[in-house]
C-alpha cells in the first residue's frame, strides 16, 4: 500500500494528534497486522522497524490513539489487552479460551437483530462492543 504514510499522517492530524514517527510506526504495526496484537506485540513490531521505540513510547502512543478512537482496545477478563485499527462497523469478537487467539464476528443479522431487541425494550443502540468466549467444538 503505497499510499499508507499518507493515510496514517491524516488519521492523526485528522485526529488532532501531532504526527511522530513513533505513532505512525505504532499505527503501521497495527494495519498490518492479521490477528489483534497485545502492547508487547506491537513493541516487538515497532520495534523491528525502528530501534529507537521504547516500549514506554509504544504504550503511550496506543493510549493515545485508542482516546482519539484511531485503536480500539480489546480487554478480554484478566489477559493482556488487545490493539486492533478502528473500524467503520462494529463488530463481536471470539476469544478462544485453550489458546487465546482472537477472532472477529462481523455479522449484519446480529446487528440487525441486536437492534431490533433494543427497539423492543424502547431503546436505540448508540455503540455495542461484546467478547463471547469460546472453545473449539471436540470433532467427534
Amino acid at each position: 500500500m503505497t499510499d499508507q504514510p499518507d493515510r496514517i499522517e491524516s488519521m492523526l492530524r485528522d485526529a488532532g494528534i501531532r504526527v511522530t514517527s513513533q505513532r505512525r510506526t505504532v499505527i503501521a504495526a497495527l494495519v498490518q497486522s492479521h490477528d489483534h496484537p497485545t502492547a508487547e506485540d506491537v513493541y516487538a513490531r515497532a520495534k523491528s522497524v525502528d530501534s529507537s521505540v521504547s516500549f514506554a513510547t509504544v504504550y503511550r502512543a496506543l493510549a493515545t490513539l485508542v482516546d482519539a478512537g484511531i485503536v480500539q482496545r480489546l480487554a478480554v477478563d484478566d489477559g493482556p489487552a488487545r490493539f486492533e485499527m478502528a473500524h467503520e462497523t462494529e463488530h463481536d469478537h471470539l476469544v478462544d479460551v485453550d489458546n487465546g487467539e482472537v477472532l472477529e464476528l462481523a455479522s449484519e443479522e446480529l446487528a440487525t437483530l441486536r437492534s431490533r431487541l433494543a427497539a423492543e425494550l424502547g431503546y436505540e443502540i448508540l455503540s455495542q462492543r461484546s467478547v463471547s468466549r469460546v472453545r473449539r467444538l471436540k470433532k467427534s
